[in-house]
């Protein structure tokens, strides 16, 4: 699913669009604080996000709630059941930075088809293109 989504933001048909790729353990406020845009992923770990990602959550929450207020982002999740609880944990985390959903989150429960692996090109391409200068 990271490959699709990547592949789709990085589609040579999006111009001007700098991608940059962190593992949720090694994300920085900075980091944060500098990218127009965010592609988030995470499985579904006993119906909440996975730890890494709520780690760097709490990581940046606090230096980047006023400053990244109505960058768009997008969302993808994959666990094999229950995973609800992670996509509201994301979403109220986004809500409360301020951040603006971009596109609808693709959710997949189980092996990921062809058709949710298509998803999540869109959804890179889509959180990209809204970014193109």
């Amino acid at each position: 699913m990271f490959e699709a989504v990547l592949s789709g933001a990085t589609d040579p048909e999006i111009e001007g669009v700098e991608v940059h790729r962190r593992a949720a353990l090694s994300v920085t406020a900075t980091d944060v604080l500098t990218a127009d845009g965010y592609l988030l992923g995470t499985p579904a770990n006993l119906g909440y996000m996975s730890g890494a990602l709520k780690h760097a959550f709490d990581t940046f929450y606090y230096p980047c709630l006023d400053s990244t207020r109505g960058r768009p982002y997008g969302l993808y999740l994959h666990g094999n059941e229950g995973t609800e609880g992670a996509q509201r944990g994301v979403e109220s985390i986004t809500k409360g930075l301020g951040w603006e959903k971009a596109a609808a989150p693709v959710i997949v429960s189980g092996p990921p088809s062809k058709d949710d692996i298509q998803q999540c090109w869109e959804l890179g391409a889509t959180i990209a293109a809204q970014l193109m200068s």
